[in-house]
């Protein structure tokens, strides 16, 4: 099982550093054609290859793969070349974050419900799983669905019911920074956003901000397949 050694990958991350450096740039903004987007190569290194590499690594070995459609895409759009190469680190990046939340989620429930049981890629993501669950005679498509203001959350999938299996949200609250550097209130009692999360124990949250789940979030369903029931 790979759940532990990439939240210890994830807990590494200087999250802070990567926001502050990422988050005002807008420059590329416009839809990647699907020759330059990113996720393939997150689900080969992350997943199917098992290795846990930063994001500045994941960026440099996307430009080494892609560079020469990359660059073609940069011309057709006539953007200039300082402008596009700083603005698309920020882009990927965004896509980065979401994935790389989502594959662990992978991780936890293949901790849960057993080793090969789940299954990520690209073709699943097209079709509106983040990942699928195979457990006793049952498919089970997940979807991550991030509730958050920010603009720099991923839009989520719409389920296109192209493939097989029963189709469940696995939603998660990200209150911002300011609820865990001040969670109180001035009367002392703790702010309504901050008490949510602490109390539900579905959720984690590590010291360098990155918010996942835990395994009592797919515990409850592998229950109910156990007992022969239906997850409503």
């Amino acid at each position: 099982m790979y759940m532990q050694e990439f939240e210890r990958f994830l807990s590494s991350l200087d999250l802070k550093a990567y926001r502050d450096t990422y988050r005002p740039i807008k420059l590329v903004e416009m839809d990647l054609p699907k020759d330059i987007q990113a996720i393939i190569l997150m689900y080969k290194i992350y997943w199917d290859e098992k290795r846990f590499i930063s994001y500045d690594d994941f960026y440099n070995e996307y430009l080494a793969t892609y560079k020469t459609p990359i660059e073609e895409f940069r011309q057709k759009i006539t953007m200039c070349e300082d402008c596009f190469y700083r603005g698309l680190p920020a882009r990927i990046y965004r896509t980065w974050a979401s994935i790389v939340t989502q594959i662990h989620a992978g991780y936890v429930a293949e901790s849960v419900f057993g080793e090969g049981t789940v299954a990520m890629s690209e073709e699943l993501d097209h079709n509106g799983a983040d990942f699928q669950v195979h457990y006793k005679n049952t498919i089970l498509n997940y979807q991550v669905k991030k509730k958050s203001f920010s603009r720099e959350v991923r839009k989520a999938k719409e389920s296109k019911q192209a493939i097989p299996g029963q189709f469940i949200d696995i939603a998660y609250d990200v209150p911002s920074e300011d609820y865990f550097v001040n969670p109180r209130k001035k009367n002392g009692e703790f702010k309504a956003p901050y008490l949510r999360f602490i109390e539900n124990t579905e959720l984690r949250r590590f010291p360098n901000g990155f918010v996942v789940f835990t395994p009592d979030r797919f515990k409850t369903d592998k229950h109910t397949l156990d007992v022969g029931a239906k997850i409503v």
